[in-house]
């Protein structure tokens, strides 16, 4: 396993991260699996672990807190806040209300007294980011924080938040947490230079577009029974279906890269997690294995390195800075909206 230091913080992290998404009853991971899971993840050099209060509820943030206890001091926790956590008005978003009691929240159910990474989940454009960087400082200084980073934010909107802290003398985002992968790179438009340029480190998350890149899933054909998309609704479902004719360039590349990944003597997914590995800007991947037996096979690969003539022929099938499917980008911006693109008459 190879160690980078997060953005300017001097800290450490393992270029691979376990994700926790799929634990609790949305992802179905019970604690019992989970327990397997985070042993082996610990074993195998991960030392970073990322999480957030809305998967399941808080469920994934309570076994979490459940397993570590006496190895809590041996791993860097990451979690997330914004996102909406009950139906009352202020349960969600990046205000100082709702920031500072996630944030008690999140302790409690982690069992822990500090918070090493906190994340804004999403972008709030109901709140200006100098609230946010208000409430998140205090909790710095209390100590319930070590270090702030955001997830889903744009170019522009990182710039500001750096300009923001500046400015008030405020706490800094040190870190970026976004969607990354061979058939979603719109991050390396902007996003990775305006990182770079502000010394953030960067976690990337769905680096197999959501098992796409595991070859699990083919042009079509219905996903596998016990597949992840073929229990979900929503959009991780879409972003696979074989029978989606958006998803047709999709297959189309994942076939190319298949063949590539035979001729280089890989498999697909070695492939996939050794390109978000190559990009200068990135820190560490997110894997978010369901079983034992995908994340054992996914840290066989931690130490692969591709050449620049594997990587050039990626470049090729899925150009630098192009996504092949906008739901895979994340968070999508309001601004978008019909409404919000048109002049009102």
């Amino acid at each position: 396993m190879e160690y980078r230091v997060l953005g300017n913080t001097g800290l450490k992290v393992s270029s691979f991260a376990l994700g926790t998404g799929t634990w609790g009853f949305m992802g179905k991971v019970t604690e019992s699996e989970a327990a397997v899971l985070l042993d082996e993840a610990l074993a195998g050099g991960i030392n970073y672990i990322d999480t957030a209060d809305v998967y399941s509820l808080g469920q994934s943030e309570e076994i979490l807190g459940n397993l570590l206890k006496e190895r809590r001091q041996n791993i860097v926790l990451a979690t997330k806040g914004g996102m909406a956590m009950g139906s009352g008005l202020n349960q969600s978003g990046n205000s100082k209300f709702w920031i500072k009691r996630a944030v008690e929240d999140s302790l409690r159910r982690l069992q822990t007294d500090y918070i090493d990474l906190y994340q804004l989940h999403q972008p709030d454009l109901q709140t200006d980011i100098e609230e946010s960087l208000d409430a998140l400082t205090d909790l710095v200084r209390e100590g319930k924080i070590r270090y702030i980073g955001t997830s889903n934010f744009q170019a522009w909107q990182v710039t500001e938040a750096q300009w923001n802290s500046e400015r008030n003398k405020t706490a800094r985002f040190v870190s970026e947490q976004a969607p990354y992968s061979i058939v979603n790179r719109s991050i390396e438009f902007d996003l990775l230079a305006a990182t770079s340029k502000y010394g953030m480190g960067v976690l990337v998350w769905s680096p197999l577009s959501g098992g796409l890149l595991t070859g699990k899933y083919r042009s079509g054909e219905v996903a596998a029974k016990g597949s992840r998309a073929a229990a979900s609704l929503g959009k991780l479902s879409t972003v696979v279906d074989p029978n989606r004719e958006e998803n047709r360039t999709k297959f189309e590349a994942v076939d190319k890269l298949q063949a590539l990944a035979n001729e280089s003597g890989l498999t697909l997914p070695h492939l996939a997690m050794a390109f978000t590995q190559a990009h200068s800007a990135i820190t560490s991947a997110i894997v978010g294995a369901r079983t034992i037996e995908q994340l054992r096979e996914t840290l066989k690969g931690s130490d692969i390195r591709l050449s620049a003539d594997i990587l050039d022929a990626i470049d090729a099938i899925v150009p630098p800075g192009v996504t092949l499917d906008a739901l895979e980008k994340g968070w999508i911006p309001d601004w978008l909206q019909a409404n919000k693109r048109r002049i009102q008459s």
